[in-house]
């Protein structure tokens, strides 16, 4: 065997198709967790629509323009992007609908949020974010991608996404420092 890299098996998988199943027993796991925390009552159905496409457009990867991890994340990005606008409609009631309609479902996430004291804080600021900025926060924070895989996800320079995620994150820790300061259960004051 050549080489383990998820790069070059995902180029070698052009000519030899078995070798993109370490890809999926590498990476499966990893996106079903996004998809899991974004779109939870269809996170299976849509990690079978990311392979399916991941596999089909195997060949338009680029190595230059980021790693393979990365490139299945853009994928998965794309495939629930797909399903939320195909969605839309649905949750609006007649079609009309607004730009949070074709993003998160946050009041899923909401209610799984551990941290049921900042909970709301938390959901306030991530709505307030532009979609951008949520989506980049949520991938190095939730997917553990780095500045620069997020960025290569999004399609956007690596500079930018720094940039978004510091004013993010800084935005975040700004609306949980009152929450900082409040005495936690069990603790004197």
């Amino acid at each position: 065997m050549e080489t383990d890299d998820d790069d070059d098996l995902l180029v070698r998988s052009a000519r030899d198709p078995a070798a993109f199943e370490p890809l999926v027993e590498r990476h499966a796991h990893a996106l079903h967790g996004y998809l899991t925390r974004r779109a939870p009552a269809v996170a299976d159905d849509l990690l079978a629509e990311v392979w399916l496409q991941a596999y089909t457009s195997r060949t338009t990867f680029d190595a230059t323009r980021g790693t393979a991890r990365t490139w299945l994340f853009g994928v998965t990005r794309n495939v629930l992007s797909t399903h939320w606008r195909r969605s839309a409609p649905e949750r609006s009631g007649a079609g009309g609908g607004d730009d949070h309609a074709v993003s998160d479902p946050w009041q899923a996430v909401d209610e799984r949020l551990d941290a049921a004291a900042v909970a709301p804080s938390i959901r306030r600021v991530l709505d307030q974010l532009p979609h951008v900025e949520r989506e980049l926060l949520l991938l190095v924070a939730w997917e553990q991608l780095t500045p620069t895989e997020a960025a290569a996800v999004i399609g956007i320079p690596a500079g930018t996404a720094r940039s978004r995620l510091h004013r993010a994150r800084a935005r975040l820790r700004e609306a949980l420092e009152p929450a900082a300061a409040l005495p936690r259960t069990g603790e004197l004051a």
